[in-house]
């Protein structure tokens, strides 16, 4: 574009000059000199903003994150309905670290491909396809999820013979659309919380999806208000009592039960952890001045490293001469132990009992039980079944066995059956929860 402007500026002048030399006056002189100067500016500025808006990722020749989302807006802006489906390679990681990221980079580019091609063969064509992140690519449909739905569950079932050049790729999904959001952010954060729930969910139960700006108002006005409830459930050492676990649900102001499953990745982002952790201890002090056996409630783990968390903390315990168990559970791995460490034994000196939570699952909760100076560790749900725990039993014993040469009891949830709780009591696991041993009872509600 700025190259024909500046050809025909030089071709102008050029005439101008042969045809009129005589009788040219010296402003022309000085106006041609600045007009080539504008056009030589311009040209440059084009040059700029050419290497600036970068349409193309180098590695899989699918549109950049930035061109995709400045695309995918202007269609939410039509108003007319739109699926967001996010496809990724689950172990890019393991393949860059053991077939180098040279053949990490061939990788993508084949997925990239292979995507698309897989849903030329389903017969959608013309759709924008991007890189986001890492192994994470997402792609723009127009039309409803439920349309979309069925594609991508038989897309990830054939993934699962895929191979490029005999590397074994891992792929997982999810999909979005325009009744949960008309918000780029809100419908990209919800494709990678729906990815990793598919990932990790045992329970099939449906949860009503709310939109996420209505959402944080619900939580908020929850919080500022200090409308919930909370159940409890018994935690039994042999046929006894030991202490109960907290269920807390957040009551919105139209009467709906916020689950955690829904309010708690709200708290996080707007980064409420340690205002809810704080309301729930003061709620469950409360309560427990008129039990004899401690309560157990999850805490955020930041909210645990945080000064202002631990000073009120301190002060509730004062006041209320309670103990409790504080459930702790975190992906990622805290690397300043000794610091840790140091907060969890002035709570305990304050009559805190720390429990790690999921073990067996994360392998953070493995090396907190190694390296942490806990009171109880928590084995995940996922061994919780007759089937698994005959299948684990080593596993599990093994587990048990560390933890009590440390001094640390062991706890197991969900014990729904007879024949499970038997299994469990041949394996000398300390504590024992489940519907099979006590129900749910609600013990509060604002």
């Amino acid at each position: 574009m700025g190259l024909p402007i500046f050809a025909l500026i030089i071709a102008l002048v050029s005439h101008t000059l042969v045809g009129n030399y005589d009788t040219l006056e010296s402003s022309f002189y000085v106006e041609s000199i600045l007009l080539l100067v504008f056009s030589i500016y311009f040209i440059l500025f084009l040059i700029y903003r050419g290497y600036d808006v970068k349409i193309t990722d180098d590695v899989t020749k699918t549109f950049t994150r930035e061109y995709l989302y400045k695309h995918i807006k202007k269609k939410l802006k039509l108003q007319g309905d739109y699926t967001l489906i996010l496809v990724s390679i689950d172990n890019l990681n393991d393949i860059n670290r053991l077939y180098g990221i040279n053949n990490g980079d061939k990788v993508l580019e084949e997925i990239s491909l292979w995507i698309a091609n897989y849903l030329k063969s389903q017969k959608i064509e013309n759709f924008p396809l991007g890189h986001i992140k890492g192994g994470d690519f997402i792609l723009g449909l127009e039309g409803l999820k439920s349309e979309f739905t069925t594609i991508l569950d038989l897309m990830c079932l054939k993934s699962s013979e895929l191979k490029v050049e005999n590397i074994e790729i891992k792929i997982s999904g999810s999909i979005i659309d325009t009744e949960y959001s008309r918000d780029l952010n809100y419908l990209v954060e919800n494709l990678f919380i729906s990815q990793e729930e598919n990932r990790n969910s045992k329970n099939t139960q449906a949860y009503e999806h709310i939109n996420p700006n209505e959402l944080e108002l619900l939580v908020i006005d929850a919080l500022k208000n200090r409308s919930l409830t909370i159940m409890k459930q018994d935690v039994f050492k042999n046929k006894s009592v030991a202490f109960s676990e907290c269920f807390i649900k957040l009551k919105a102001k139209n009467s709906k039960l916020l689950y955690p499953k829904s309010y708690l990745k709200v708290i996080n982002k707007l980064g409420l952890n340690i205002e809810y952790d704080l309301m729930i201890l003061e709620q469950v002090l409360l309560f427990a001045r008129h039990s004899q056996t401690p309560y157990a409630l999850s805490i955020s783990p930041t909210s645990l490293r945080n000064e202002k968390f631990i000073a009120k903390t301190k002060e509730l315990l004062e006041e209320s001469y309670q103990k409790v168990i504080f459930i702790l559970s975190e992906q990622e791995y805290c690397s300043h132990i000794s610091r840790y460490n140091s907060i969890l034994k002035s709570l305990q000196k304050s009559g805190v009992l720390i429990a790690i939570d999921r073990l067996g699952a994360i392998h953070t909760s493995f090396l907190y039980l190694r390296e942490l100076d806990v009171d109880i560790v928590r084995f995940d749900s996922y061994y919780s079944s007759k089937e698994k725990l005959k299948e684990n039993e080593n596993i599990i014993d093994g587990f048990n066995l560390m933890a009590h040469e440390k001094g640390i009891k062991s706890w197991i949830k969900n014990i729904e059956e007879d024949e499970s709780f038997e299994l469990v009591n041949k394996m000398n696991i300390d504590y024992k929860q489940g519907k099979y041993l006590s129900s749910l009872q609600e013990i509060y509600a604002s």
